[in-house]
């Protein structure tokens, strides 16, 4: 979606216009197509990084507008997210050392970037997800304030009438409901595009939705959210229910999401991939158009099919067919979406290399695939490597592999091949997928992010670690050193956060056992005795707290049989003092002194969110 001037569709004719125009688009495209219009040769690859902005607190920083505005360079975007921003890298001819030079300008623009964030008192992350968001990021005032992004917002809730229902589990698990398609500025990915020659598009296609799989195994980067553990590549299914315009009582008998690896494979022609998409996925924004597309090809012009592009931009598939223009030549390529972004530059052109290899690679084996193996097979296949990564097994030419097999007996020799074939020198081939080797031998990026949170989480509370692993990707980063060579984090590293800026959310235990006013005595001496606490809030079913129960409060019953049975509201305390998890540690200190108290509360929008003890003091 990268107009910025676009309207939601509101009246009859607007809707009626645009659907012209783009019925037109896709007839103007098949005019081309059969005029052998569109480009064949050269080859040429490009990328879109998508990176995060972090304050000194490793926190997410809103100020995408200041630092854009202060780059003033054409190179750069904006994201719905108003701490994210996108770099547009050139297209470049896939030979030579193209991939040196594609790094050699990523990094160019990641350093201009970094020089003004650095005068806005802002950093740089690469990482599929931000480890330190919180629900606190993913309000709407944080998105940016620019007008296509409020009109998609408002145009996605419209067409849904209900709240956005996340729900993923992993190792840990999220049940969320949300009130925007925020969520989506959650997720930061490395687009990477491959020019495709027209007459082999659908069997390229085909082939680009075969390797998915085994792809993102090696590439997940993306294992945390909000603090929970989910899948190796969680954007996967972040991304899929965030923008879902379906209400959830049609899930069952509507079309797919607009996210989606798709239903099927594709047997007709390219134009009838955007015939799908605009059959199953209807229009909702809108931008003025100046020209008719078939009038333009009548007359040997080349349009830009704006329509077909708006549309094009509303519809997420994970590999995704897009129509552009270079040098007045128009072209067709299919663009990557499930990389993510990070760990490091040369670890996102790694993953560039191995996949064009593999793209251009195909073996005769594997010609025509659509023929040989099902569907289902396929795209079981990626959602196995979203969920479990490095550790996931495939179902490959009729036989279970496993990741590390796959890619190393069979996918890095065809990547190398088709590296060579199209002209890419064998010092640039050899660099870029020998670090993809290094990686199957050691760890990729959502192994060392999981694994070193754990560490994390043994020595300190939730938040403080998700601070602190953002940070150590950021110090790892800027050497540059690729994440195979990354030492997992231990419990001793080193703070971030001083004691004088912490916060009561960087100690609160957020693993709290609850009771209703309802229950027995019994069961709370119980409860206390058997996990070792001396004090559990009292809550209603809307998770409010209405009182606050301790262990002064019923050890007199222990020994009292008869009135054990008495209900926790006969005891329970309701003059209840509380702290926000934004106060500091001092005023939680300042009111446990001034109140005689040894718990605090820590409530939230009214909800319990966690409890301060005097043993969370240092």
């Amino acid at each position: 979606m990268g107009d910025l001037n676009v309207t939601k569709l509101n009246s009859k004719e607007d809707k009626a216009h645009y659907i012209h125009h783009l019925i037109n688009d896709i007839e103007a495209l098949q005019m081309m197509i059969d005029k052998g219009i569109i480009e064949e040769r050269p080859i040429r690859i490009g990328a879109e990084q998508e990176f995060c902005l972090v304050n000194e607190n490793f926190l997410p920083a809103n100020n995408a507008l200041d630092i854009l505005k202060a780059l003033n360079d054409e190179h750069f975007t904006t994201e719905i997210g108003h701490y994210n921003l996108e770099a547009n890298l050139d297209p470049i001819e896939l030979k030579g050392e193209c991939f040196s030079k594609l790094n050699k300008q990523l990094n160019t623009l990641l350093k201009k970037a970094k020089a003004v964030a650095e005068k806005k008192d802002t950093k740089i992350v690469l990482t599929g997800i931000l480890p330190s968001f919180t629900l606190d990021s993913i309000t709407e005032d944080k998105m940016t304030p620019i007008q296509r992004y409020s009109v998609l917002n408002d145009a996605v809730k419209e067409t849904r009438k209900q709240d956005f229902n996340i729900h993923i589990k992993g190792t840990d698990e999220l049940n969320l409901l949300h009130d925007s398609v925020m969520l989506e500025a959650c997720n930061t990915s490395f687009q990477m595009h491959l020019q495709v020659n027209p007459n082999a598009f659908i069997e390229t296609y085909n082939w680009a939705q075969a390797i998915s799989g085994p792809i993102l195994s090696i590439c997940t980067n993306s294992p945390l959210l909000f603090g929970k553990e989910l899948w190796s590549e969680t954007r996967i299914a972040l991304f899929t229910q965030s923008v879902d315009t379906r209400a959830n009582s049609f899930l069952l008998n509507e079309k797919q999401s607009r996210v989606s690896f798709g239903n099927g494979w594709q047997t007709e022609n390219i134009t009838d991939i955007f015939k799908d998409n605009i059959s199953r996925f209807r229009s909702f924004i809108t931008t003025h158009f100046m020209r008719d597309s078939v009038e333009m090809v009548q007359n040997n012009e080349i349009p830009k099919l704006s329509a077909l592009r708006l549309h094009n931009g509303t519809v997420y598939p994970w590999n995704r067919v897009c129509y552009g223009t270079l040098n007045g030549k128009p072209h067709l390529r299919i663009e990557n979406r499930y990389i993510p972004s990070g760990p490091t530059p040369r670890d996102e052109i790694a993953n560039m290399a191995f996949w064009v290899g593999v793209m251009l690679g195909q073996t005769k084996q594997y010609k025509n695939i659509h023929k040989k193996w099902d569907f289902k097979d396929v795209k079981s296949n990626f959602f196995n490597a979203a969920r479990y990564g490095m550790a996931a097994q495939f179902y490959w030419n009729g036989k279970y592999v496993s990741s590390f097999d796959l890619i190393s007996n069979d996918l890095l020799p065809m990547a190398y091949k088709g590296l060579y074939k199209m002209g890419v020198s064998p010092k640039d081939a050899e660099y870029y997928l020998k670090i993809i080797e290094n990686r199957i031998a050691s760890h990729n990026g959502s192994e060392w992010i999981a694994r070193s949170y754990r560490y994390l989480t043994k020595t300190r509370k939730r938040y403080e670690s998700m601070q602190l692993l953002t940070s150590k990707i950021y110090e790892k980063q800027e050497l540059g050193y690729p994440v195979s060579t990354w030492r997992i984090l231990r419990g001793d590293t080193l703070n971030i956060v001083k004691k004088d800026n912490r916060i009561v959310k960087h100690i609160m235990s957020t693993d709290i056992f609850s009771v209703d006013k309802n229950d027995s005595v019994e069961l709370v001496l119980h409860i206390m005795k058997w996990k070792n606490i001396h004090h559990m809030p009292v809550i209603n079913r809307k998770r409010e707290m209405v009182g606050l129960i301790s262990w002064h409060d019923v050890k007199a019953y222990i020994g009292n049989i008869r009135e054990q049975n008495d209900s926790v509201k006969k005891i329970m305390k309701t003059n209840i003092i509380s702290v926000s998890e934004t106060d500091s540690i001092d005023k939680a200190k300042s009111l446990m002194k001034t109140h005689i108290i040894s718990c605090l509360p820590v409530i939230k929008y009214g909800k319990i969110i966690g409890l301060i003890t005097l043993n969370d003091f240092d």
